[in-house]
């Protein structure tokens, strides 16, 4: 007998998903009425494989992305993030965003303002991948180190959701974040700023005069970044928060001044 959506539903439920009907109708169409496919997602989504990664697809910003099982699966709390990214970009400018995974504040940057260059680079030879599908000039390395060299000091908006977890921390996450998702993607080192540091550090060579650098952050993490900035000249920054108050991200604009 086929399961119905309800039944799909009420085993999701039982899982502790949280919108276990809007996931049994998503679950149900990537089996595509094939009942042994879609035994197999349920039961991986039960024991909490992401499941962008059993339907192979997400909507970030209203757009739909492919995300390959491995990679890092884009948050709706990164949206704001994006919109603010794509809304600094000027027509013809050029954007970076450094640890892209599926590339998905690079598609939403490139859909805003088709005229710009939106460039994008991974550690993950699957995320590059990934990132390319959806239509992303991706490239793989550490942070900026493969960036064509043509794009220093022309760059408009540099964004970056790099790993800013503690090490210490991570054993805090849900059970299902812990055993699926990248560590290489979340581990952001002892205070959870390691990769932010190298980040804010490197991207005065590439970033223009009153260009913008967007990171996303956590905890108690806007102040020493912020303190980073204004370091390598970057003027005062203006913390994002969430509708809690809790700081999301953080946007700077590198001063005009040489």
């Amino acid at each position: 007998m086929d399961l119905l959506p309800l039944d799909v539903a009420r085993i999701l439920a039982e899982a502790g998903c949280i919108a276990p009907a809007e996931e049994a109708g998503e679950l149900i169409r990537a089996a595509e009425g094939d009942r042994a496919v879609l035994d197999d997602l349920v039961s991986r989504r039960v024991v909490g494989e992401p499941l962008a990664w059993l339907t192979g697809a997400t909507t970030f910003c209203g757009q739909g992305l492919v995300v390959s099982p491995g990679v890092y699966v884009p948050r709706p709390q990164t949206e704001p993030l994006a919109r603010r990214a794509a809304s600094l970009l000027p027509p013809e400018g050029v954007a970076v965003d450094l640890c892209t995974g599926a590339g998905a504040i690079a598609a939403v940057m490139s859909a805003a303002v088709p005229s710009a260059r939106v460039v994008a680079t991974d550690l993950d030879v699957v995320a590059v991948r990934c990132a390319r599908r959806n239509g992303v000039e991706a490239f793989e390395g550490f942070l900026d180190d493969p960036l064509p060299t043509e794009l220093g000091r022309t760059v408009d908006v540099m964004t970056a959701v790099a790993p800013y977890v503690p090490t210490d921390s991570i054993r805090l996450l849900p059970r299902d974040v812990q055993a699926y998702e990248p560590r290489l993607a979340l581990d952001g080192g002892t205070e959870g700023t390691d990769l932010m540091a190298e980040i804010v550090r490197r991207s005065t060579r590439w970033l223009k005069r009153g260009g913008r650098l967007l990171l996303e952050l956590g905890g108690e993490q806007a102040d020493p970044i912020g303190r980073m900035m204004r370091e390598v000249g970057f003027e005062p920054a203006d913390v994002m928060t969430d509708d809690a108050g809790d700081a999301r991200a953080i946007c700077a604009r590198l001063g005009t001044a040489p």
